[in-house]
Parts: structure tokens; C-alpha cells; sequence
């Protein structure tokens, strides 16, 4: 009985915690993850192929090109001002340091992106006119999602997360709520759907900026020494977020170039809303898995961590089954207009399942400090092995065949992330040698 009652004691121990993260996570930021989602589902299901065609290629390169505006500048505000959060001018000058660069690098880059967006869509015949609103919209958006970006890691700093949850809240079901009433009253076309999209973002930069500027309460002041702090704590990751935001959207753009029609761009750009409903639990991982990796005894990790990819090995296998065997649900949930694509819904599912596998083994190993160079330079460079190889030999004007050649990525992704993990237990992690670093990490301050 003893034995019993201390078995189910440290049962509630270990999961009553992680119970309770996992529900103030789907309560907050998975709300707004949900409804953003379920946004992007409805527009598939109700746009028209060749609205939907470009819906999907705007924001798709949108996505990529808001993660090149920024490679990381504004995830540097915290570990640049570390402890000294109560320090509101230094924040202000970090942040103001940031704008700065950041319009430096807009004034570049966006005109750029312009171009090779024009270039890229000029083959999809759709217009002068179509072309330059859809340009405008991008540049426009993806200014406002950098300065979201800024000003809510302001937010997240000052530990102001409940007014940070809030505003993608209410963002995400304002814009789920209005395409509903659009398309009740028969209002619904593809300027509705992109135009509310954008209305969600402006929202949440202008919530984001005037919530910075309530709780800093100072005007920050850009600084050349502060900008170059800035820039060398972001230069070392600048390299992989490159290559990954632009590798997020490689099954888009290669559609792009080399499909005939505007039903295998629309084709894709449907498929990749599947591939998103793993993105919810992804963003678990780093809620969940990371810190209870980081604080687990040696002695334990390496029987969890079997157990953990086990079960999460499995679970992936089981949803690609899924997709496979019953793709009538997946297609049912994209609508009447795909209703072809019974084997392409399998294939996306499975590059998304193992690509979850590999983000799950990554996040494990970071936390572990499993980390080395050899890993993040043989996953670029297969990566990119395996697609030079596609364009070579296989003829990706056909939806399946770039969907095939995305679960090669996935599968040579996976592979080297397993390789780390059985390197990272025969040599260690990697060592911190600061002074000091290694005992703050040890006791979690």
C-alpha cells in the first residue's frame, strides 16, 4: 500500500506540472495558434483554385521574407540586458538600436524581394495590376510583423505575457470571426481573405508598440556600440535562419517555376495547411520537453530520452498511417476542389511527421547542449543535396514529385539530428567555458 501511494505520488509530482503548463499553453498562445490555423483551413475550403493560388504564394514568400527582416535581431533584447530588466533605458536604447538596423536591412532587402517576388510569379499570368497589389501588401506586412516581433519581446522581457497572449488572441479570432461573417453574407473573395490577414498583423504591431512603450515609459536612443552588440550575438545563427526560411517555402517556389498551371500552386499551397497542424505541438516541445531535458539527471536521461523519441516515433507513425489509409478526412477538411490528391495528403503528412520527429530530437539535444557545427553544416548540405539532385533527374512540375522529394529532405534532416543525439552520448555536450556560466545554468538561474 506503501509502495502504491508512493508510486502514485510522484505520478502527480511529475505530472500534475506538466499537466498545467500544457494547459495555460493551449488556453493562451495555442488559442491564437488554433484560430490562425483554422483561418488559413477555411480559406482553402472557400477560396476558389486560382484565388487561393495566390493567397498562398503571397504569404507564403511573406513568411520567409519576415524571418530574413529579422534573423534573429529581436530575440538578442533578452540575453543582451540579462538581469538588469528593471533597467527601462536600456531596454528602450536596445530596442531603439534594433529599429535602426532594422530599417538599415528594410531599405535594402525589401525593393530586392519586390523583384524576385515579380520574377517569380511572372510565369502565373495573373496580371500587372494583381502582381503590384499583391507587392504592396508584402512589403507593407512584413514591415508591421517586424515591428510585432520588437516591441513584443518587450512584452515577453517585462513579463507583461498575459497582455502579449491577449493581443494574438484577439487578433487570431477577430480575423477567424470576421471571414465567417464575410462569408455568411457572400462577401468572401481573396482580397477579403488577405486583407483581414493583414489586419491581424497591424493590429498586433500597433498593440504590441504602444504596450512597449506604456512599460518602458522612456524613449530609447540608438547607439553604434549597442548595434554592434546586437549584431554579434545575432551573426552566428544568421546563416541557418536564412537557408530555413527560405527552405520553409521550397515546395512553394519550386511549384512556382517549374508547375504549368495554377491548380499545382494552389495544390501546394493547400497541402502545406496540413503539414501546420503539427506546429501547434511543436511549439509544445519548447514549452515542455526543453526544460524537463535540461533539468534531467544523467543518470535517467539517456532511458527517457529512448522512451521519449519511442513514443514520439510512434505517434507520427500512427498519424502518417492515418493519412494514408483514411485521407478522405484530410481531404474533406481542404474541401471539394482537391479531392484528387489522395496520395499527395499522404506524402505531405509524413514529411511533416518526420520533420516533427527531427525538430523533436533537436530541441531534446539543444537542451542537453548537444549541439556542434558538423550538424547544422551536413543537414544544409544534404539538404541541399538531395533538392539539386530532384531538379536534376525528376521533373517537378508534377505535385507528387515535389512533395516525394520534401520527405527525402525530411528523412536526410532526420538522420543527421539521430546521428547527433548517439554522438552527443559518446562524447558530452558541449562545454561552457565562462566563468561562472556553467554553475548559473546548473541551478537554473
Amino acid at each position: 500500500m506503501d509502495s502504491a501511494m508512493t508510486w502514485l505520488e510522484r505520478g502527480k509530482l511529475f505530472l500534475i506540472p506538466k499537466l498545467r503548463a500544457a494547459f495555460h499553453f493551449l488556453t493562451k498562445q495555442g488559442i491564437a495558434m488554433a484560430g490562425n490555423m483554422l483561418y488559413g483551413l477555411l480559406c482553402v475550403r472557400m477560396l476558389p483554385v486560382p484565388s487561393y493560388a495566390k493567397f498562398a504564394v503571397l504569404f507564403g514568400f511573406m513568411g520567409s521574407l519576415t524571418t530574413l527582416l529579422d534573423v534573429g535581431m529581436s530575440g538578442t533584447i533578452t540575453p543582451l540586458v540579462g538581469g538588469q530588466i528593471a533597467n527601462l533605458p536600456l531596454i528602450a536604447n536596445y530596442v531603439a538600436s534594433i529599429r535602426r538596423i532594422a530599417v538599415r536591412m528594410y531599405l535594402v532587402v525589401a525593393p530586392v524581394a519586390g523583384v524576385i517576388f515579380v520574377l517569380l510569379v511572372q510565369r502565373q499570368h495573373w496580371g500587372a495590376l494583381v502582381v503590384a497589389q499583391m507587392v504592396v501588401v508584402l512589403l507593407v506586412t512584413t514591415w508591421f510583423a517586424r515591428v510585432s516581433s520588437a516591441y513584443g519581446a518587450v512584452l515577453i522581457l517585462r513579463r507583461d505575457r498575459s497582455r502579449y497572449y491577449r493581443a494574438q488572441i484577439i487578433g487570431s479570432l477577430g480575423s477567424l470571426t470576421l471571414l465567417v461573417i464575410f462569408w455568411a453574407l457572400h462577401g468572401m473573395n481573396v482580397y477579403v481573405g488577405i486583407l483581414l490577414n493583414v489586419a491581424q498583423t497591424l493590429f498586433l504591431a500597433f498593440t504590441y508598440y504602444r504596450r512597449a512603450r506604456e512599460l518602458l515609459g522612456v524613449k530609447g536612443q540608438p547607439s553604434a556600440p549597442q548595434e554592434k552588440a546586437i549584431v554579434r550575438l545575432a551573426m552566428p545563427n544568421v546563416p541557418s535562419t536564412v537557408f530555413y526560411a527560405i527552405q520553409g517555402q521550397v515546395m512553394l517556389m519550386l511549384i512556382i517555376v517549374f508547375g504549368h498551371n495554377v491548380s499545382s500552386v494552389a495544390s501546394i499551397g493547400a497541402l502545406g495547411r496540413l503539414g501546420q497542424i503539427l506546429v501547434l505541438f511543436s511549439q509544445m516541445n519548447i514549452i515542455l520537453a526543453e526544460p524537463f531535458f535540461a533539468k534531467l539527471e544523467k543518470a535517467r536521461l539517456k532511458r527517457i530520452y529512448l522512451l521519449a523519441v519511442g513514443l514520439v516515433a510512434l505517434g507520427v507513425a500512427a498519424f502518417s498511417a492515418l493519412a494514408f489509409l483514411f485521407p478522405e478526412a484530410f481531404l474533406w477538411i481542404l474541401g471539394p476542389h482537391y479531392s484528387q490528391l489522395r496520395v499527395e495528403v499522404g506524402l505531405m503528412v509524413l514529411s511533416s511527421s518526420i520533420q516533427y520527429l527531427s525538430g523533436f530530437l533537436w530541441i531534446v539535444h539543444s537542451s542537453r547542449r548537444f549541439v556542434y557545427w558538423w550538424v547544422t553544416i551536413a543537414n544544409i548540405a544534404l539538404i541541399l543535396a538531395v533538392e539539386v539532385l530532384f531538379i536534376w533527374k525528376v521533373d517537378l512540375s508534377i505535385v507528387r514529385n515535389v512533395l516525394i522529394m520534401n520527405v527525402a529532405s525530411a528523412l536526410v534532416s532526420l538522420a543527421v539530428n539521430l546521428s547527433c543525439g548517439v554522438y552527443g552520448f559518446l562524447r558530452g555536450g558541449q562545454e561552457l567555458h565562462q566563468p561562472g556560466l556553467q554553475e548559473s545554468l546548473e541551478s537554473g538561474t
